[in-house]
């Protein structure tokens, strides 16, 4: 009866060790939550960017924040999204600002500016955001920065639909708006 007793408890123990687990690992939870950025060419090759949206609210107060130049200072290097690195994916080549890029996976990182940021494609994947190695980029494009219509709460990365073998991958947040120059190439 003792052994029955022991094992029962073990086994409640582990149920509710997996069930904890679980929901760490249920990502839609975090404050700040996946998203992905998906844009189809007319020849049926994708990208594909996966990335975290921060919030301008704080997720421990709920207080407005001001993101650009605070939160994200200014030249320096950001995992441009939070938590793991945000992921690009192509099935195509292509020329991202001035940066070929083959077919492959990488990560993306940014350099935001006031006035300009930088795009940086790197070869390393798989990645907490904030582990960043200069070695591995592939390159760097630089763009200008813009403003949006109206204040964007999360961060969001999307594509223009695209016009022949070009599109602009767009960056926003806050009052901020990047539109980066995508090619088929």
């Amino acid at each position: 009866m003792r052994k029955l007793a022991v094992v029962s408890c073990l086994s409640i123990f582990v149920l509710v060790s997996v069930s904890a687990f679980a929901q760490q690992q249920d990502k839609s939870k975090r404050p700040s939550p996946p998203a992905t950025a998906t844009m189809k060419w007319t020849d049926g090759k994708t990208i594909t960017v996966d990335y975290s949206q921060p919030k301008i609210k704080d997720p421990k107060t709920g207080e407005v924040r001001k993101i650009f130049g605070t939160v994200v200072p200014f030249d320096k290097v950001w995992r441009t999204g939070a938590n793991e690195a945000t992921s690009f994916v192509t099935d195509a080549d292509l020329m991202v600002g001035d940066v070929h890029v083959p077919a492959g996976k990488y990560t993306m990182y940014s350099i935001p500016g006031e006035k300009e940021w930088t795009i940086i494609i790197n070869k390393q994947t798989g990645q907490w955001g904030t582990n960043y190695d200069e070695k591995q980029d592939l390159g760097r494009t630089k763009v200008k920065a813009g403003k949006t219509s109206s204040t964007v709460e999360h961060f969001t990365i999307s594509f223009d639909k695209p016009n022949g073998k070009k599109t602009n991958m767009n960056l926003e947040w806050e009052n901020t708006k990047v539109s980066v120059p995508v090619m088929e190439h």
